[in-house]
Formats: C-alpha cells, structure tokens, sequence
C-alpha cells in the first residue's frame, strides 16, 4: 500500500474496468470526474485511502471510510482495477494491511464492511479475514470485524 495521490487515483481509474460483480454500470474515465472524486473523498478526513500497487502500478485503491473515532470504528472498501489483478491474493493483503494499519495507528476497534451478494470472491475473503456476518438486505451483505 502506498500514499493515494492525485496521479495515483487518475492512473487507476485510466485502467479501471468495472466489475460486473459490483455493478453491471460501464465505467468511463472522466478527467474532471476523477479530480472531484479526489478533492471530495480522498481528502475527506473521516477517510484514509491507499494505493494498491504492483511492480510500481497502481492495481487498486483500499480505504476505511466513514470513521468514526468517538466510537473508534470504520468501514473497508476496496476497489481493484480489472480482472488480470483478481485472485492473486493482492486485495487479502491490502485488506490485512488496512485493518492492521486501522487497530495500530488509528486505534479503531470495529470494521464494518459489506459486499454484493453476487460478489462471491469479496465475501470469501471477509469470511477468510475474520469478519462475522451480520445480515443481508436485498443487495449487499453486511460484515463487521471486532478487536477482542
């Protein structure tokens, strides 16, 4: 994982190709779209972003959003660029990273996530990861990871 950088963010979204496991939307790189997305999301400061990079590419971007530290918890989301990078075992080791990085330095003890029902890969690795399964509604299923 390294620093999400404006450069960062558009060389992944110049290559991102949208999963239909996620969203059957086509994805279509927008210069202006991607500098907003940016200055409005990765520089929020309830959020901390990385770079997933490979062989000094950018194959992913992780983030915990929506922290809280009141309540010292989060929630993981991870986006890979294509297919070519999947089941390789990149996104398990970002998705290790992020909650090691979340319990040492931000001190946040519960992580929530969710994924699309038909998102087979993503809810193995929560399951593989630790993360207990909360419910479902009609498309995403819903995780949290506790600090004991």
């Amino acid at each position: 994982m390294r620093s999400y950088t404006l450069e960062r963010c558009h060389e992944f979204y110049k290559n991102y190709i949208s999963d239909p496991a996620m969203t059957y939307n086509i994805y279509i790189y927008n210069k202006e779209k991607v500098d907003n997305y940016y200055q409005n999301k990765v520089l929020d400061t309830k959020r901390r972003f990385f770079a997933i990079c490979y062989n000094n590419k950018v194959i992913g971007e992780i983030q915990l959003k929506r922290i809280d530290f009141v309540n010292l918890c989060g929630t993981l989301s991870i986006h890979l660029i294509n297919d070519s990078v999947k089941g390789k075992g990149f996104g398990t080791e970002a998705e290790q990273l992020i909650i090691e990085y979340a319990i040492r330095e931000l001190g946040i003890c519960t992580i929530y996530a969710d994924a699309v029902h038909r998102n087979l890969r993503s809810i193995h690795i929560l399951d593989k990861l630790g993360f207990e399964h909360l419910y479902d509604d009609d498309i995403l299923s819903y995780y949290k990871f506790s600090v004991d």
